[in-house]
C-alpha cells in the first residue's frame, strides 16, 4: 500500500525511490509490526481479562501450572493483527506469495479462533472436534498447495531439493500438491503442540521465521540463488516484508508473554504461525530445512506420537507427560529453563539451516 504511494511520489521527489529496496522494506516491516504489537498489546489483555477469557489447565499436568488459570488467551489475534498490517503496509501487493501467505496464516487463525472460542466463551472442553479442525486444515492446505502448484511459473517451483546436493533436484509433478499439504498442516500442529509454556513456542518461530527471510531474499535474487546453487524463485524476495511482520509481531507478543505470561496465544495464534511457516519453506523450496532448523517443533510433536502409540500398545508411557517439554517439568526443571534451553536448540539448529546455503 504504501509502496504505492512512494512510487506516485517519486514524480515529486526522487528520495521516495529508496522504498524500492526490499531491505529497508523488511526492516520496517519488523518495526511497524514490533510497535503495533506493543501499543496495542495491553488494550487487548484488559479487553481479554474483562471479558473473562482465561486460560484453562489441566489438573493432571505441573502444579506450577494451576497458578496460571484464567491467565487471558487468544492473544495470538495481536500476532495476527500486526503481520497482517504491516504486511499490508509494506509489502507489494501485486505478488502472489504475499497473498498466499497471507491468506494461509489468517485462514488458519480463523480454525484457531473457533477452537479456542468454544472452549474458552462457550465452555465446550472439546473446543472444535478433531475431525473438523482437520478437515478445515485440509481444505485450506490442499488450496494453497493446488494454487502453488498450478500458478508455478518454473519447473524449479515444484522440485525438491535436499540441502548438501547442490546438484540432485527431485521433480514432484502432482506429488508436489501432496508434500505441500503435509508441510502446511504439520507445521501447523507442531507448532500448535509446542505452545505450552510461557514463549516456549514463540521464539522458535521468531527464528525460524527470520532465517526462512533469509532464505526468501536469496531465492529471490537471480545472482544470489545461482551463486549458491538454491532455486530461483522470481517474486519470492517479498515474502522478506512478511518474515520482517512475523519478527516484529512475535518480538512484541513476547514482551507480554514471557515468563511469567500476562498472555497466551491460544490456538488463534499457533496454528496460524506454524501454517505460515510450512507455506513460506514450501515456496523457497526448503522444506527439508524447515524440518532441521524447526527441530523442536519436530521433537514436540514426536513425543506425542512416540506416547500414543507407546500407551495405545503397551499400556506404557515412555515420557511423564507429553508433550516433551512438560517430562520435563515434571522431572523437575523449572519452567524458565525449559524454555531458555529449548530456544538455545533452535539457535543452534537454525544456524545448521542456515549452514547449508554453503554446504553444497
Amino acid at each position: 500500500m504504501l509502496l504505492l504511494l512512494a512510487e506516485y511520489l517519486q514524480h515529486v521527489y526522487s528520495g521516495f525511490s529508496v522504498f524500492q529496496y526490499l531491505s529497508l522494506r523488511g526492516i520496517l516491516g519488523v518495526l511497524t509490526a514490533l510497535v503495533l504489537a506493543l501499543w496495542l498489546g495491553p488494550w487487548m489483555i484488559r479487553t481479554l481479562q474483562i471479558r473473562q477469557i482465561g486460560q484453562s489447565v489441566r489438573h493432571d499436568g505441573p502444579q506450577s501450572h494451576l497458578s496460571k488459570k484464567g491467565t487471558p488467551t487468544m492473544g495470538g489475534a495481536l500476532i495476527l493483527s500486526a503481520i497482517a498490517i504491516s504486511t499490508l503496509l509494506w509489502a507489494d501487493l501485486s505478488n502472489r506469495y504475499v497473498w498466499v501467505v497471507l491468506a494461509v496464516t489468517l485462514l488458519f487463525g480463523a480454525i484457531g479462533w473457533v477452537d479456542d472460542y468454544r472452549k474458552v466463551i462457550e465452555k465446550n472442553s472439546r473446543g472444535l472436534p478433531s475431525r473438523w479442525k482437520y478437515f478445515w486444515q485440509s481444505v485450506f492446505g490442499l488450496g494453497a498447495a493446488l494454487f502453488l502448484y498450478i500458478s508455478a511459473q518454473t519447473p524449479s517451483e515444484t522440485t525438491l531439493i535436499l540441502p548438501l546436493l547442490k546438484n540432485i533436484e527431485i521433480p514432484l509433478g502432482i506429488g508436489f500438491v501432496v508434500l505441500t499439504y503435509f508441510v502446511i498442516v504439520g507445521s501447523s500442529n507442531a507448532v500448535n503442540l509446542t505452545d505450552g509454556l510461557d514463549g516456549l513456542a514463540i521464539m522458535p518461530t521468531v527464528m525460524v521465521g527470520g532465517a526462512l527471510g533469509i532464505f526468501c531474499y536469496l531465492s529471490g535474487n537471480v545472482k544470489f540463488a545461482q551463486y549458491l546453487f538454491i532455486p530461483y524463485v522470481p517474486g519470492s524476495g517479498e515474502l522478506v516484508v512478511f518474515c520482517g511482520a512475523l519478527i516484529g509481531s512475535g518480538l512484541g507478543f513476547l514482551w507480554f508473554n514471557t515468563y511469567p505470561a500476562q498472555v497466551f496465544m491460544g490456538d488463534v495464534g499457533a496454528l496460524a504461525l506454524g501454517a505460515a511457516l510450512g507455506t513460506i519453506a514450501v515456496i523457497v523450496r526448503q522444506e527439508v530445512v524447515l524440518f532441521i532448523m524447526g527441530g523442536v517443533f519436530v521433537m514436540e510433536t514426536l513425543s506425542v506420537m512416540i506416547q500414543v502409540a507407546s500407551f495405545k500398545l503397551t499400556g506404557k508411557r515412555v515420557f511423564r507427560m507429553a508433550p516433551i517439554h512438560h517430562h520435563f517439568e515434571l522431572k523437575g526443571w523449572p519452567e524458565p529453563r525449559v524454555i531458555v534451553r529449548f530456544w538455545i536448540i533452535t539457535v543452534i539448529l537454525v544456524l545448521i539451516g542456515l549452514a547449508t546455503l554453503k554446504l553444497r
